[in-house]
């Protein structure tokens, strides 16, 4: 599997969007508007974040590591907590 150097703000927004994502996803969530709000505008900065024009950004695999890496690492985090 290839390696890619996401940078550490990409890595957080990812993370961030996944944690709101799975608020939205529960049975009758509260605040609906503003976590909607929330995952949009963390959508905007993950696509549009300087690292999708580098050369390791262009690859096509590398949005599908981001998303990998990402929950590989919340769930990390989850056991040590």
């Amino acid at each position: 599997m290839e390696s890619f150097p996401f940078p550490d703000d990409l890595l957080r927004a990812q993370q961030a969007w996944n944690a709101t994502y799975r608020q939205l996803a529960t049975p009758r969530p509260r605040h609906t508007t503003a976590l909607r709000r929330r995952l949009l505008a963390l959508s905007v900065r993950i696509q549009w974040h300087p690292f999708w024009s580098t050369p390791s950004g262009r690859v096509p695999a590398a949005r599908a590591e981001l998303r990998r890496m990402a929950r590989r690492q919340e769930q990390r985090q989850t056991r040590t907590a």
